[in-house]
């Protein structure tokens, strides 16, 4: 018998790894998810000691960068392994649930191949392409606390020379601390936008360890400074654009870190029942892995973290049909197709970071006042969820849901102005 994907029933069941959190995004899954996850099991394995600690994961992502984890997308041809977006997604909710902390350490740099893939066939990103495929790695340069809005710098990058001068201050530079590189947004001479990737090396570049948020401590989202650092030509991206589908790209990240939340609190919950021998005097059983109101508990946390993973994962379906699309040279405007990704992104967000924020919350009703001691490190997962959810405000998506709802008003791009075809080197204003 053959099922769905062309192969033998038998050799489905003998390969699938699903432990009830629903199989692969495709027939190739699991052979692709095989080659990390013991680096998962490793990194997971420290998670709660280097929250305790604070100590920054220097070692977990370099297991994964010497295992092509920066390369997921890359095509063959320059080193990567070629994945779909469900298919790398689901690979984010896997290492989310082993440490949240690195899958925001890896967000913007996923993002920037993202922006190479949907780029100009041309020698810079050539250029790229293979430098991402051979191992180099990305961090993120955006975000500044001076700014009004996000996409809005004071930033600048100069011509100085026969090469530019870049001076300015960033924050939220989330995985520039561990980065080759940060990918960069300012504003050139005359105001207008300009992009470069910036040598962490450089002189005049200056990353601090200086995030204090209460959840993803270890991400590595503080300040970058910059001081007449010197540019190459090369170091600047041929136009500021960004993919089409670039907003929801990043904000799905977070609800794949968040459905990997769900399954380890999911987990560790489980765990912690099984091995619990002290009973509450109003229990109904002889242990709490026999009282069927403890099992109703675990129940509500592994239920919204399988919801959060499938919905994760239909979303990542839609970017998809985004990304053929753009590649295909499909004008978007006679399809909707970039929109509606936005919008199935949009309609997403509140739904996963209530089911997460509430789930790990209520696990703590299973377990009684020993599941507070910090060594339980529990939680870790809400302050996690907590904060990525602050990152991915859900009362806007919730307004441009309704607009779009009711009177198929668009979602305005968030700090994107531009956006380009494959195959076309003008740009125009989104």
């Amino acid at each position: 018998m053959i099922d769905s994907h062309g192969r033998p029933i038998e050799d489905h069941f003998m390969t699938q790894i699903d432990e009830g959190w629903g199989s692969g995004p495709s027939a190739r899954y699991d052979e692709i998810a095989a080659r990390f996850r013991s680096i998962f099991e490793q990194i997971a394995q420290s998670a709660i000691e280097r929250d305790q600690e604070r100590r920054l994961p220097f070692k977990e992502v370099e297991w994964l960068r010497e295992a092509g984890f920066g390369g997921l997308r890359i095509p063959k041809a320059y080193g990567g392994s070629e994945l779909t977006l469900p298919e790398l997604f689901a690979l984010l909710i896997e290492l989310s649930a082993a440490d949240p902390n690195i899958t925001n350490i890896f967000r913007s740099h996923q993002g920037f191949t993202e922006d190479l893939l949907n780029a100009p066939r041309d020698l810079w990103r050539d250029e790229w392409l293979s430098r991402l495929g051979g191992g180099e790695m990305v961090g993120s340069g955006f975000s500044e606390l001076a700014g009004a809005k996000v996409g809005d710098y004071a930033t600048t990058i100069v011509p100085d020379g026969g090469g530019y001068r870049l001076n300015g201050e960033k924050f939220y530079t989330t995985g520039s601390i561990y980065a080759d590189w940060i990918n960069l947004g300012a504003v050139d001479g005359s105001g207008e936008p300009i992009a470069a990737l910036v040598p962490t090396s450089a002189a005049g570049v200056e990353i601090l360890d200086d995030w204090d948020g209460f959840g993803q401590a270890l991400s590595g989202s503080g300040t970058a400074r910059f001081k007449n650092v010197r540019l190459e030509n090369f170091h600047i991206k041929p136009n500021s654009a960004r993919f089409p589908y670039t907003t929801a790209f990043f904000q799905l990240v977070h609800l794949a870190s968040l459905a990997g939340i769900g399954r380890a609190a999911a987990a560790e919950l489980s765990r912690h029942v099984g091995a619990r021998a002290r009973i509450y005097p109003r229990g109904n059983g002889a242990a709490s892995a026999d009282d069927p109101q403890v099992l109703e508990v675990v129940g509500r946390v592994r239920g919204p973290a399988y919801a959060a993973g499938a919905i994760v994962l239909n979303v990542a379906a839609a970017l998809q049909r985004s990304y053929d699309a753009n590649l295909a040279g499909i004008d978007p405007d006679e399809t909707n197709i970039h929109l509606l990704a936005e919008i199935e992104l949009s309609q997403s967000v509140t739904v996963i970071s209530k089911l997460i924020l509430e789930a790990t919350t209520v696990l703590f009703d299973a377990l009684g006042a020993s599941a507070a001691k910090r060594a339980t490190a529990l939680d870790r997962h809400w302050r996690n969820a907590r904060t990525i959810t602050s990152h991915n405000p859900r009362i806007y998506h919730d307004r441009v849901v309704g607009e779009f709802a009711v009177s198929g008003k668009k979602p305005v791009a968030v700090g994107y102005r531009k956006i380009i075809t494959p195959f076309d080197t003008t740009s125009e204003l989104a």
